[in-house]
């Protein structure tokens, strides 16, 4: 058993790690602010984790939250785009800063290694598909800029202080729990949250923009062998994780329509600040140094976490009627 601390373990991805390395019997201390979060993701596990109310930007309470940890998986973030657009400030002082105090506080602790939630994003909209980890970074969007340089400090500290850090690219994740209603959400959390409700979705530019949509338990693997790698093999680098392969939003639309019963085509808006066009992973270099692989692929992961929003829909629709 080891022992783990979870930054953003109220959101999406970070309660869903949490409820699998409780699974795997192991030991969980989680940190949010709830700026984001929602502590109701944590309501099957509440009282199986050590949660602590923290921003990131507290050193203090962030050196006394890892300390006797051996691993962090660092997820805590503004997740956002178009935030970042209207906002870098803030998001620069949660992603950047709060990573470097996060660094900081893990090297003083001695923590074993740190994983990074970093982003696709910092490929930009270069035309070479599929993104690989040798390709020169190119962000666009200030959130871009600011998971680059996250990844840059995980470097430089598993390079300079031998704190063993690995970063993880994440591809357009996605899956139960992620919440419809945040302006933070991804497009498949709205799109399955609307439909079900009979209400329009809109598709922001033309539809035929990709990506490469991964479905959360893959994510979920990727960070959990991120911890387990050979440091020699893994310490300090950056991998993708996805699935590698994309579909574009009108075909992901047209699948929705016929999971969710659907009718209405649909409706076309301006394209969002800071997108990009095409999102395609090579995850070759996680499959040979993680042992990664896609354990889910997306229909079957659209498919369960249609399932998943049909019975929470339908519960929180009995609830508002009751």
């Amino acid at each position: 058993m080891a022992n783990y601390l979870i930054t953003g373990i109220a959101g999406f991805i970070g309660s869903s790690l949490a409820t699998a390395l409780l699974e795997r019997g192991h030991s969980v201390r989680g940190i949010d602010n709830l700026s984001t979060g929602n502590i109701e993701n944590l309501s099957a596990i509440r009282n199986k984790v050590d949660f602590r109310k923290i921003d990131l930007l507290e050193l203090d309470a962030l050196r006394d939250a890892c300390r006797d940890m051996d691993f962090v998986l660092h997820q805590a973030a503004i997740p956002s785009v178009p935030r970042s657009v209207k906002d870098p400030i803030t998001s620069n002082m949660a992603n950047v800063n709060g990573t470097l105090n996060l660094l900081v506080a893990a090297r003083d602790a001695k923590v074993k290694r740190v994983t990074y939630a970093s982003s696709s994003s910092l490929y930009g909209d270069t035309p070479t598909l599929p993104k690989h980890e040798k390709m020169i970074p190119d962000p666009i969007s200030p959130y871009a800029v600011s998971k680059l340089t996250g990844e840059y400090y995980m470097t430089s500290f598993y390079r300079v202080y031998g704190l063993e850090t690995v970063s993880i690219r994440y591809f357009n994740v996605f899956g139960p729990r992620q919440d419809p209603t945040s302006m933070y959400s991804g497009v498949l959390a709205i799109f399955i949250s609307k439909m079900l409700k009979g209400e329009q979705a809109i598709i922001y530019g033309d539809g035929e923009q990709s990506r490469d949509f991964t479905y959360i338990d893959n994510v979920v693997s990727g960070n959990l062998l991120a911890c387990e790698a050979p440091a020699a093999q893994v310490a300090g680098r950056y991998f993708n994780v996805a699935t590698g392969t994309r579909v574009t939003l009108n075909y992901t639309y047209s699948i929705l329509q016929k999971l969710t019963g659907y009718p209405k085509p649909p409706v076309y808006g301006p394209d969002r600040e800071g997108d990009i066009k095409h999102s395609l992973a090579d995850i070759s270099l996680a499959e040979n140094l993680l042992g990664y692989k896609t354990l889910v692929k997306f229909e079957e992961g659209l498919a369960k976490t249609v399932n998943w929003y049909r019975e929470n829909v339908a519960s929180a629709a009995a609830q508002v009627s009751g």
